[in-house]
């Protein structure tokens, strides 16, 4: 579906509504036949590594451009090819996982189909049907939408603040409830501002305190810094995996070897009671709570923390709710920049901003896709003193 124009609140209700009548239906995609990986950036990484834990074999990697991953040591061993390198017996036979999210799914198959690939499925559709193995959770279907989900789902598209929100939670939906791509004109995709949107951009200071939750290995701050030109008062990293919290320690003194007064790492989860709980580490992003987990995991409130935060951004696969819940104090009296992923499980469609909304009184939200299957939504929430406060120092 194709628009011209992003949807004002009156479309919007009705768009939804229209989602909302349709049927909706989807079956995970088990690996049936031969696999061949299509996509050797990030995401062909992580199903690479996805599949390899599994014990699930894949022949070889298909690439757009296959030369540059051929050197990456990830990819030693694993034969890398064009697409037109395939034999066509291969493409006709084999099931096609595509790797890749930063382009529309239509636009990756449909010159694929083309070519003569017959079975061509996202990646995370597969990875749903083994989530009694592995906890990775980016394809999840809604299901039809109850009346309690249309009117909340209504009420969030109401509050945001602009029509390429409302677009892009559309989008969001559309996808998770009947896997269809909708396209709006004037809300496209962007792929390289995820948590700096330009509204986020326009409000920062020289002496926030930036709040990392699911640091990874340091991207994020990383980016941060060099944002805000070095000149920040402090940056709070808090990552439980430990392999994560090994290379993220290493990075930042690479980036930062002067910086230690100033870059604090925690090696916590966040939920909304101190707790243990059970973790499944060594999944990179993927990594969380779960009950396949091989240990436990200490588990903090970020009010405990009595981090004076500026800043917070929260990654944390599905359990953003959980980490907000126990960082109230926070963000209500420090009312921070609020960055929050919502788009590994069904709380993404309403109960997530929901939460958000009904606590923090005067800001302003904006939701921005930032990858396509569905994945990449991230909810911004802005104080508006401090976009007054940058008006007033502008205007």
């Amino acid at each position: 579906m194709t628009y011209a124009k992003a949807p004002d609140r009156k479309v919007a209700r009705q768009l939804l509504r229209e989602i909302a009548k349709r049927p909706a239906s989807f079956t995970p995609r088990k690996v049936d036949k031969p696999l061949i990986l299509y996509g050797a950036g990030s995401l062909g990484k992580m199903a690479k590594e996805y599949f390899e834990r599994l014990g699930i074999p894949f022949m070889f990697v298909v690439d757009a451009n296959p030369d540059l991953p051929r050197r990456d040591p990830c990819w030693a061993g694993i034969d890398i090819f064009g697409i037109h390198d395939v034999p066509i017996e291969q493409r006709e036979s084999a099931l096609l996982a595509v790797c890749v999210a930063t382009v529309s799914f239509s636009q990756v198959s449909a010159p694929l189909k083309a070519q003569g690939w017959r079975d061509v499925v996202p990646f995370y559709d597969i990875a749903e049907a083994y989530r009694d193995r592995h906890p990775l959770s980016n394809g999840w279907h809604s299901g039809v939408l109850s009346e309690r989900d249309i009117c909340g789902i209504e009420s969030v598209l109401y509050r945001w603040e602009d029509d390429v929100s409302r677009a892009h939670h559309l989008q969001f939906v559309a996808w998770r409830c009947l896997r269809e791509e909708w396209f709006f004109d004037d809300a496209p995709i962007t792929t390289h501002d995820r948590y700096f949107i330009q509204q986020v951009l326009s409000v920062l200071h020289d002496h926030e305190v930036f709040v990392d939750v699911g640091a990874h290995h340091g991207e994020v701050s990383i980016k941060f810094l060099d944002l805000v030109k070095n000149q920040y008062r402090g940056i709070y990293a808090i990552e439980p995996d430990v392999e994560n919290l090994s290379q993220l320690r290493n990075l930042l003194e690479e980036y930062m070897p002067a910086e230690r007064g100033r870059v604090h790492l925690l090696p916590y989860a966040l939920g909304s009671v101190i707790d243990e709980k059970r973790f499944y580490h060594g999944l990179g992003y993927a990594s969380q709570f779960s009950e396949l987990g091989q240990t436990e995991v200490d588990v903090r409130c970020l009010d405990d923390l009595l981090i004076p935060a500026t800043f917070v951004k929260i990654h944390i696969e599905g359990w953003e709710r959980s980490a907000i819940s126990g960082g109230l104090e926070t963000i209500i009296n420090n009312r921070p920049i609020l960055t929050v992923t919502s788009y590994h499980n069904r709380e993404g469609l309403w109960y997530l901003p929901a939460q958000i909304m009904t606590c923090l009184a005067n800001y302003v939200y904006y939701f921005r896709l930032h990858s396509w299957h569905g994945t990449g939504g991230v909810i911004y929430a802005l104080p508006r003193e401090r976009i007054k406060q940058k008006a007033k120092l502008y205007g």
